[in-house]
């Protein structure tokens, strides 16, 4: 039989078969697994979601911030304490109006300032045993800029009206020192000593020691000399005591010797006078003129 009859004869053969219907879909262990997976992500999806509320409430996460660190226009602000574990890089760091800025350090502060190189320029360091400071000068100044201490490799200055030294030993110069007063506090002593050395006092118009309420003393161990090269020397007092002067005695037997009298003039000048059996101050009131 032809191909094609054959074909023909198949077609139109009536089916014995009813038309057959392919399911399409997931059925069985296999459906059973896929909602297991879907509630299982769903369930996730809801921890995540919970947890991420919980810790932007922690946090304090706002529009503004987060926690007590705020956004605001001039920068950042920072409220309450806070911990730093690197280095922190700021232009500019300010307390909240009223309150005070506080800055602890279980070792050290230390604050360095640098160019654009960043090499150091200077540098403060505050640690449990001193306090440094290195730069080219340092000074200490009032609110209103009056300059109270400067310090640099050539000078120290201090600008304040008046330097109190509180230690028990004094204060140590190992040069010279260049002041126009010296004074003591009120019902102090002031006592100015060189006790291997010289104390000298210079200066061009005068030295004057003046003790309003109380004594003045001058010890030496050996010479105490006044002198004037172009003036004089001046004792302005109602009484004047020399009580350890030694007393000679007289000997006619002894070797002559050349004896002056001490001679004072009505304006307090002194001079000697050679001595005899009477007083000669008379004989040379020429020297009072």
């Amino acid at each position: 039989m032809p191909q094609e009859q054959y074909t023909h004869h198949r077609s139109t053969m009536p089916s014995s078969e009813g038309p057959q219907v392919y399911k399409v879909g997931i059925y069985g262990w296999r459906k059973r697994c896929l909602y297991f997976f879907v509630l299982l992500l769903m369930i996730l999806i809801l921890v995540n979601l919970a947890m991420t509320i919980w810790i932007l409430k922690v946090m304090n996460f706002t529009i503004d911030g987060m926690g007590n660190l705020r956004i605001t226009e001039k920068g950042l602000k920072l409220e309450g304490d806070s911990e730093f574990l690197q280095p922190l890089y700021a232009k500019e760091i300010q307390s909240r109006p009223g309150n005070a800025l506080y800055f602890k350090s279980a070792r050290n502060v230390t604050v360095n300032i640098l160019n654009d190189q960043t090499k150091v320029l200077t540098q403060l360091i505050t640690g449990p045993k001193a306090v440094e400071a290195y730069g080219k000068k340092f000074e200490v100044k009032t609110v209103s800029g009056k300059l109270l201490f400067s310090a640099d490799d050539k000078e120290v200055v201090v600008g304040a009206e008046r330097l109190r030294v509180l230690g028990a030993e004094g204060t140590v110069f190992p040069k010279s020192i260049e002041t126009p007063n010296v004074r003591a506090d009120p019902f102090k002593e002031l006592r100015l000593e060189s006790p291997t050395r010289s104390l000298v006092m210079e200066a061009p118009k005068g030295v004057q020691i003046n003790a309003e309420a109380g004594n003045m003393e001058a010890t030496c161990r050996t010479e105490l000399r006044l002198e004037s090269k172009d003036g004089e020397i001046k004792l302005d007092a109602a009484k004047i005591k020399l009580p350890r002067l030694p007393h000679g005695s007289y000997s006619p037997t002894g070797t002559r010797q050349k004896v002056f009298e001490v001679c004072v003039c009505a304006n307090g000048r002194l001079f000697l006078s050679q001595a005899g059996t009477g007083s000669t101050c008379q004989i040379n009131t020429s020297v009072c003129l």
